[in-house]
């Protein structure tokens, strides 16, 4: 079984069997989620930006949790941190005890504290349990979602609709027919002004296509 819960903005925890995996995890905007009582081993990193990087660092080294990251990002968390990193790339799956996963190119920057290179941004594609999810990152709208789910087909789709800095409503409806997908979660929007996101109209045009949007509370979900 595999259980899937929104944290806040970007940051999901995905749990199989006595395993936890947090992808994205800027996790203190939640009050009500509690990792230290998560058997964590594993965080996922689409970037390396504030908002994705979030806790990282502190659940790695209080859980000696593994954090896979694409390689720049992953090296830089290791020399400046000391956490345990798993630098990689793009287009080749990654086995885990609890699955696999897939990094794949997110259209969108990537870069350190300081403004440095930090790699390439990405989306996640993790394969558990018979369960084939895709979490989008920070990205616009691209044709390479209609390789995915020629390659890939998952069956669920963690996609941004907040615009400005990612994709928005209109255009995270057509990333989700492109992708074949039969649930779409919405993620970043709403944690900034900027990045505000009419859900009722996303859960509307998304039903159109007879894709159920799964519009996830972090307060009541996490």
């Amino acid at each position: 079984m595999v259980d899937l819960k929104y944290i806040h903005h970007s940051a999901f925890m995905i749990k199989h069997e006595d395993k936890s995996i947090l992808i994205d995890p800027w996790v203190d905007k939640n009050e009500n989620f509690n990792w230290h009582d998560e058997p964590i081993t594993d965080i996922l990193l689409t970037h390396c930006h504030g908002d994705h990087l979030g806790n990282a660092v502190e659940i790695a080294k209080e859980k000696d949790a593994q954090i896979t990251a694409i390689f720049e990002t992953a090296q830089y968390l290791s020399k400046e941190f000391n956490v345990n990193t798993r630098p990689v790339g793009l287009g080749a799956w990654i086995n885990y005890p609890w699955g696999r996963a897939l990094f794949y190119p997110a259209f969108h920057s990537n870069s350190l504290p300081d403004g440095s290179y930090a790699g390439v941004a990405a989306s996640i594609i993790l394969d558990i349990d018979g369960v084939r999810i895709f979490h989008a990152g920070d990205t616009c709208l691209t044709g390479e979602m209609k390789i995915i789910k020629e390659l890939y087909a998952p069956q669920i789709a963690l996609l941004p609709i907040g615009g400005n800095y990612t994709m928005d409503v209109e255009h995270a409806v057509v990333a989700a027919r492109w992708l074949g997908v039969k649930t779409v979660v919405p993620m970043h929007y709403g944690t900034f002004p900027e990045i505000e996101a009419d859900l009722e109209r996303f859960a509307k045009l998304v039903a159109i296509g007879n894709t159920n949007c799964q519009i996830l509370d972090p307060n009541t979900d996490a």
